[in-house]
C-alpha cells in the first residue's frame, strides 16, 4: 500500500514535469528566432574610413541595418536583380574612376529596380529627376527617356559624382549631395560649420541615407551570414544582346520588333527607354537599340552566373 501511494507521488510529479516542460517549450515555439545584426567599429567606404564607435554613428547605422536585411521580400529581389545588373554597372564605374562601392548608391536608390519611378518625378536605377538628367546629357521627353537607360544612365551619374567630389572632396558628403543637391549640402556644411555631411543635422530622409548605402554594402557583400539562403539557379541571369542602330524616325515600334524576331514588349523590357509606340527623331540622332539573344530569353538556356558568390548557397 506504501508502495502505490510511493509510485502514485512519483507519477504525478513526473507527469506535471513533462507538461510543464511541454508547455513552456509550445509558449517558445510561437516566435521565430531574431538575430540582431553587430555593427562593426568601422567600415572602409569609397577608400574612406567612418567609424562608429561614436553612439550617434553606430544607432544610425544599426537603424538602416536592421531594416535592410529585416525586409526580406525587398533584399530578396535586390541579390537577383544584382546578379543581372551589377557586372556592367561595375565596369562603367571603373571605366570613369569612380569608387565601386558607389554601386550601392543605385540600390538605396531604386532597389535595382530599372523601371522605378519615384512620387517626385525621379526615374530609372539612379534615380535622376529630368532636369538633372538632362543638365548631365540624358534626352527626356515622352517618346524617349534615357534615364531608363541603366548604361547611360550609369554615365550620367559618373559625371555627377565627379562634379560633386571636386566640391566637397568626401565621398560621403558626394553621397549627401545626391540625396539633397549640392546646395542645400555646401549650405548647411557652412552654417553647421561642419567638414563632413554625416555631422549634419539635415531632414530626416538625408540624414539616414548615408547610412543606408554603407548598410547595403555590408548586407550585398554576404547576405548569408544575416541567413539568406539562395541558389545560383535563382538568381536574375545578365541578358545578352545584338544591338542593332536607328537613325531614321520610327512610325511603328511594333511592327519594327516583330521585324527583328521579338515582341513589343521583349523591345521594351530590353530598352525601357523607349517610352511610346513611336520615336520621332527629326534630328537623325543614332539610337542603339537592344535585342535579346534567343538563349537569353530561357532560363534552361541563360546559363548560372554569378556576380558574388557570397550571394549562393551552392
Amino acid at each position: 500500500m506504501r508502495f502505490l501511494k510511493l509510485f502514485a507521488i512519483i507519477s504525478v510529479i513526473f507527469l506535471t514535469s513533462i507538461n510543464c516542460f511541454s508547455s513552456s517549450q509550445h509558449k517558445n515555439e510561437k516566435y521565430a528566432v531574431v538575430s540582431v545584426p553587430d555593427i562593426p567599429e568601422s567600415i572602409t567606404f569609397c577608400g574612406e574610413k567612418v567609424h562608429f564607435d561614436r553612439i550617434d554613428m553606430a544607432e544610425r547605422l544599426d537603424r538602416e541595418l536592421t531594416t535592410t536585411i529585416f525586409s526580406h521580400t525587398q533584399t530578396t529581389l535586390i541579390i537577383k536583380r544584382a546578379n543581372r545588373f551589377f557586372p556592367r554597372l561595375a565596369e562603367l564605374l571603373k571605366e570613369y574612376k569612380m569608387p565601386d562601392d558607389l554601386i550601392y548608391l543605385a540600390v538605396a536608390e531604386s532597389s535595382m529596380d530599372i523601371n522605378a519611378l519615384s512620387s517626385a518625378g525621379a526615374a530609372g536605377i539612379w534615380q535622376f529627376m529630368p532636369a538633372t538628367a538632362k543638365q548631365y546629357g540624358l534626352e527626356v521627353n515622352e517618346d524617349v527617356d534615357e534615364r531608363f537607360d541603366p548604361e547611360k544612365e550609369t554615365v550620367a551619374a559618373c559625371k555627377y559624382f565627379k562634379d560633386a567630389y571636386s566640391k566637397f572632396h568626401k565621398w560621403t558628403s558626394v553621397c549627401a549631395s545626391y540625396n539633397a543637391g549640392m546646395g542645400r549640402i555646401t549650405n548647411e556644411l557652412q552654417q553647421q560649420q561642419a567638414s563632413n555631411a554625416l555631422d549634419l543635422r539635415l531632414v530626416n530622409e538625408t540624414s539616414r541615407y548615408v547610412f543606408r548605402i554603407i548598410a547595403y554594402k555590408i548586407f550585398l557583400n554576404n547576405p548569408k551570414q544575416f541567413g539568406y539562403s539562395i541558389h545560383r539557379d535563382q538568381l536574375y541571369q545578365p541578358i545578352e544582346y545584338k544591338t542593332v542602330t536607328v537613325s531614321t524616325p520610327v512610325d511603328n515600334w511594333v511592327t519594327w520588333a516583330k521585324n527583328q524576331g521579338i515582341s513589343y514588349a521583349q523591345l521594351r523590357d530590353a530598352n525601357p527607354w523607349i517610352r511610346s509606340y513611336k520615336l520621332p527623331n527629326s534630328s537623325g540622332k543614332v539610337y542603339k537599340i537592344k535585342i535579346p539573344t534567343h538563349k537569353s530569353l530561357y532560363r534552361s538556356k541563360a546559363g548560372n552566373k554569378v556576380y558574388n558568390n557570397n550571394w549562393v548557397v551552392d
